[in-house]
């Protein structure tokens, strides 16, 4: 079926106006029929919910919620190259739409900091902020949380930003869960590319270095420094290559950096897992990929979301929260860089 031709001009988005022009009727009764209020016959009712269709007329939601002096809006901050950042973002979408809530987002990116990133969610008047994975400082955190809700995803603050709503993940425990797992297949020579100052980066190495003292292998604790992307993965990758001996296998910081650490040992050569195992941290899509069926710590996303999004609407709402962070356990996610040694 062909679509009626519009009543308005191309490219101008219709109006309340253009609606009651086409449907024969006062701007005021195609309020009323949108605004679901009473005042309408059915028939008029009708009539006036075919023209708004005929025309491709949309009622403007964040201006109504502007006029009851709410917006509804939560600001979400990202790494605008991070998986597991759009990861949530799903998981978030999936938690606030039911809830009454619409999603404003503002990416951090290598020419946008977050500073902008967080002015411009203020700007466009976002009643509460969740930032994923923030790096600022806690001063500028509480700073935020002296304005409005403010919860922090995915990071550690040690009651350092008063304030501040903290849901994360036990990265230790992740950590430890994925050396636990190494160990069980036989590796002792494990050697960890950690996350340089990255949002939970001290913690996963902590847990590296508990898990291999807890086994007895203390002495082959290896640390070398990485971040958050492909290229910090491969620089700790060429590292291991340069230094005797090779480690039998490696845990990488995120699934960026153990791709990057996949890569590289494919350039040179190194067989995954037959000569080195490789575990990465977040199960993110990136992990999921058939050609990288990577073994990693998987974050609970879901319960991440659901917590983050549920802090942020009850401080809005003025209900009770549990005090104090909120910590979900990761899980590991076993597939195919890792297998026991040779």
């Amino acid at each position: 079926m062909v679509p009626p031709t519009p009543a308005v001009p191309h490219g101008k988005r219709p109006t309340l106006a253009d609606v009651a022009a086409r449907a024969g009727v006062s701007t005021a009764l195609v309020s009323i029929v949108m605004r679901d209020a009473k005042g309408a016959g059915a028939a008029t009712r009708e009539r006036v919910l075919e023209a708004a269709q005929e025309i491709g007329y949309r009622p403007d939601a964040r201006a109504r919620l502007l006029r009851s002096h709410r917006s509804h809006l939560l600001g979400v901050q990202f790494g605008l190259q991070h998986p597991f950042h759009s990861d949530l973002l799903e998981g978030i979408y999936a938690v606030a739409e039911p809830a009454g809530y619409q999603i404003a987002l503002s990416a951090v990116a290598a020419g946008r900091g977050e500073q902008r990133a967080t002015d411009t969610l203020l700007a466009d008047r976002c009643e509460a902020l969740i930032l994923l994975g923030p790096q600022a400082p806690a001063a500028r955190l509480a700073e935020l949380a002296g304005q409005l809700p403010v919860v922090s995803v995915a990071r550690r603050l040690r009651g350092t930003a008063p304030g501040v709503e903290v849901v994360r993940t036990a990265d230790d425990e992740g950590a430890r869960q994925a050396v636990d797992h190494l160990v069980a297949l036989g590796h002792h020579d494990i050697a960890h590319i950690d996350g340089g100052r990255a949002p939970g980066a001290a913690d996963r190495r902590r847990g590296y270095r508990t898990a291999m003292n807890r086994h007895g292998l203390a002495d082959h604790i290896r640390v070398l420094p990485g971040g958050l992307t492909e290229e910090d993965g491969a620089t700790g990758a060429h590292a291991l290559l340069d230094a005797t001996p090779l480690p039998t296998a490696v845990l990488a910081f995120n699934d960026r950096s153990a791709t990057g650490v996949l890569d590289t040992f494919l350039r040179a050569r190194i067989s995954v897992p037959g000569e080195v195992s490789v575990i990465g941290f977040d199960d993110s899509h990136l992990a999921r990929l058939a050609h990288i069926n990577l073994t990693t710590v998987g974050q609970d996303i879901p319960r991440l979301a659901e917590l983050a999004v549920g802090r942020a609407i009850a401080r809005l709402e003025g209900e009770r929260t549990p005090t104090g962070e909120a910590v979900v356990a990761p899980h590991l996610v076993i597939r195919g860089t890792t297998a026991g040694p040779v």
